[in-house]
């Protein structure tokens, strides 16, 4: 179809017009100023969205999944540029003869009839365009809009305004369909090499905008700073400046956190003094473009600057997803290295701490050729978590993925750069660097912003229970293998340390009154998590009031924080009998009393004489274990209670005795047992036997998965010989099982506790 006969068409009667792939931001705003010129639009997709929704109330009529009969009645077909043959929908169209022409076809004939203003280059156009749209607003003009992502103070994407003559609109140039356009005035922000899938080099971008620039009927606004666009732009006939020099300039910038102002000029003369309350240097020169446009075009430069005060920006343009003392988590939709040092650099003028970066690579064939300068950009940032690409349509290359990326950076200086494939791992890693004063990013133009929204809910719930908790550390997506003997374990989505019993118990109750899985572990010597970690509240009391002890005579009362090697050391300072089989055991004193933990022949609640516990409700007890059930490795009460601290009770004796007991319990313990990371015994002694000799007997001594190994001197013990997973401790320890089972004629049941969810 002609360019003028569309036109006509979407000017003219009403007309049956069918979108394919309305869903997407650029093709639903096509749809809204289609429904604001009277036709009758419908459209599909795979899926509805909630803006789907509200066209849906103006009246779209939405289809989905996209069949043939959807485009039976249209007079008019328009295709987003991710339609391809094997659509349903767009195969029906081509054989039934019907009109076809893409989004920017449409969106080109929908400008021609209003004079519109195009804004044109590689980076910053949402901004731009919804910037001059607002503050054409403003100044009275009436202006219809249509920009690329949703704009809160725009009320919509895309607007079709009766009441004025100009047509503010974004021109997508990556497709080569920014030829397409015939506006009456061109901004031109910047221009470099960008969509090099599709342009051979910058000879053919430099072509294409040169078209759109003779296509230009009016006054064509250029970025003075940028290169490129003083290339392309400076001579021609109507050509105007703009920038840190040009004919309109920002001068005498002042930023502050999130805002800046600045002077506005034309040739060296105020024109306003402008705050500006987005951040960042490049949107100060993005708001001087607006407001040449307004002068140029004899609006109210006043009023529109004024304006530009109430601009908050667009959805993913650097956008505040969390905010408190502690952390800042801004989600951008920058996808190139000019985009990428921008948005480092805003992220400096935030005045915090380090500036982390979660970076989702967009299009293959862009990582491929534009690797070395990602990773000089990424360099600029403290640390980097790059994740795997984001296709956008395209098929593998082969050998390129994030990881190209990750190792660019760190070539080019940066402290702390890895690239984890799995989007939700990438954003645990982030997230577990994260520390007080820190700014993080998530950073692309694929789907890395949904990992952004994870982290903003994760750092709200952190901060409300580092809250409750009062004094403590409080940690994000805590490594449970730094906390478990075995040196295993995903990550505790929630980990926090109180050090008061309030601080406790506050968190108790808050956690069970939001549903949120609640677990206090010790040191995690009979404990093995699993890969995928654990979600909820993990603590550790080890702490504050939970690491102290004091000795009364024969009594000490301990923590449960207290190291039972701690708890044995001082007992044979003071001359106290009894506690010499907690020697070398790589607990504490709360796990010791969870489990009812023992050697030699001793139990721990042999010597405890009063149990300090909490409920899950927050409620303290204190009680004596004749109140209580107790059993061999096995306590009732802590199995749905916290406990808290315990008084022992020890024997009078010379401590030079009690110091030759505890170095012959330790010497035999270190004769009988392994030296490495384990979770000690795996398997509980069977009926009338030693699980360690069955384990021998067939054979298994030496056997291994990965790097987890069975024990040549105790074979009841799993080793980590060093970056072993729990999925191969947990396949090892199956495999001994059934070969034990198989051999021997006895199933051995695990002693170690075993937790948490399998990796993903």
């Amino acid at each position: 179809m002609m360019r003028k006969e569309l036109a006509d068409l979407l000017h003219g009667a009403p007309r049956r017009v069918h979108l394919i792939g309305v869903a997407g931001s650029g093709m639903s705003g096509i749809a809204a100023l289609l429904l604001a010129l009277g036709h009758r639009v419908s459209g599909s997709d795979k899926v509805g969205t909630v803006e789907v929704k509200r066209l849906q109330s103006l009246g779209l009529d939405f289809h989905t999944p996209q069949r043939a009969d959807d485009v039976i009645e249209a007079q008019l077909v328009v295709y987003s540029s991710a339609i391809r043959e094997g659509n349903a929908a767009f195969d029906a169209a081509r054989r039934l003869g019907l009109p076809l022409v893409r989004r920017a076809e449409a969106l080109a004939a929908l400008m021609r009839g209003k004079k519109g203003i195009l804004v044109a280059g590689m980076h910053g156009k949402t901004t731009v365009s919804a910037m001059t749209a607002h503050a054409l607003r403003a100044a009275g003009a009436h202006p219809s809009h249509y920009v690329g992502a949703e704009i809160p103070i725009l009320g919509t994407n895309a607007r079709w305004d009766d009441g004025g003559e100009f047509f503010v609109a974004e021109g997508d140039e990556s497709d080569g369909t920014i030829v397409l356009y015939h506006p009456e005035h061109t901004i031109v922000l910047n221009l470099e090499p960008e969509h090099l899938d599709h342009y051979a080099d910058l000879a053919a971008i430099d072509a294409a905008f040169g078209q759109l620039l003779d296509q230009t009927t009016g006054k064509i606004f250029y970025c003075g700073d940028d290169v490129g666009a003083v290339r392309l732009c400076a001579g021609r006939t109507g050509a105007v400046s703009y920038g840190k020099t040009g004919t309109y300039s920002c001068t005498d910038i002042r930023p502050g956190g999130f805002a800046s102002v600045f002077s506005f000029r034309r040739d060296g003369q105020e024109l306003a003094r402008v705050t500006l309350n987005v951040p960042g240097e490049h949107n100060v020169v993005n708001a001087t473009a607006v407001l040449a446009v307004a002068a140029e075009l004899g609006l109210d430069v006043g009023k529109c600057a004024a304006a530009l005060e109430s601009f908050r920006g667009a959805r993913r343009r650097f956008e505040v997803l969390h905010s408190s003392e502690l952390h800042l988590l801004v989600d951008d939709y920058g996808h190139h290295p000019t985009e990428v040092a921008a948005v480092i650099r805003t992220a400096r003028e935030a005045g915090r701490g380090r500036v982390l970066l979660l970076f989702q690579p967009h299009r293959y064939t862009r990582t491929q050729a534009l690797k070395e300068e990602f990773g000089r950009a990424l360099a600029l940032a403290d640390a980097v978590v790059v994740t795997e690409v984001y296709p956008a349509g395209e098929d593998p290359i082969p050998g390129v993925s994030g990881q190209l990326i990750a190792d660019a950076a760190s070539a080019a200086g940066c402290a702390h750069a890895i690239y984890l494939a799995g989007r939700e791992a990438a954003g645990r890693e982030a997230g577990r660097l994260l520390a007080p004063g820190d700014l993080l990013v998530t950073l692309g133009a694929g789907n890395i912003h949904e990992q952004g929204a994870v982290l903003a809910k994760d750092l709200q719930t952190l901060d409300h229970l580092r809250r409750v908790m009062g004094p403590g550390l409080a940690r994000l997506y805590e490594p449970l293998a730094k906390h478990t003997t075995m040196r295993v374990g995903g990550p505790a989505q929630f980990w926090l340390e109180p050090e008061t019993e309030e601080g406790f118990c506050d968190l108790v109750r808050t956690s069970h009154e939001a549903g949120l899985p609640f677990l206090v572990i010790g040191r995690g010597s009979n404990l093995i998590v699993r890969d995928g970690g654990l979600r909820g509240v993990v603590v550790r009391l080890r702490h504050g009031i939970f690491g102290e002890f004091s000795l009364e005579g024969p009594l000490v009362r301990a923590g449960v924080g207290v190291r039972l090697k701690a708890l044995s050391g001082a007992a044979v300072t003071a001359g106290l009998a009894g506690f010499e089989w907690m020697e070398g055991i790589p607990g504490d004193v709360g796990g010791c009393l969870r489990m009812n933990a023992g050697a030699m022949g001793v139990e721990a609640f042999d010597q405890v004489e009063r149990l300090r516990y909490a409920d899950h409700e927050g409620n303290i007890f204190e009680k004596s274990p004749r109140d209580l059930e107790v059993h061999y490795r096995n306590v009732p009460v802590l199995r749905t209670n916290y406990a808290l601290s315990a008084v022992f009770r020890g024997e009078p004796a010379k401590p030079e005795e009690v110091e030759r007991r505890t170095r012959d319990y330790a010497t035999k313990r270190k004769s009988a047992q392994p030296v490495g990371a384990s979770a000690g015994c795996i398997f509980r002694n069977p009926p009338g036997g030693k699980a360690g000799q069955l384990i021998e007997a067939a054979g298994l001594k030496e056997a291994r998965v990965g790097a987890a190994r069975v024990s040549e001197v105790h074979a009841n013990f799993i080793l980590n010989e060093g970056g072993a997973t729990a999925s191969e401790v947990l396949a090892l320890a199956e495999q001994v099982r059934a070969e034990v089972l198989k051999k021997q004629g006895v199933r051995l049941e695990t002693e170690v506790q075993i937790i948490g969810e399998e990796a993903s």
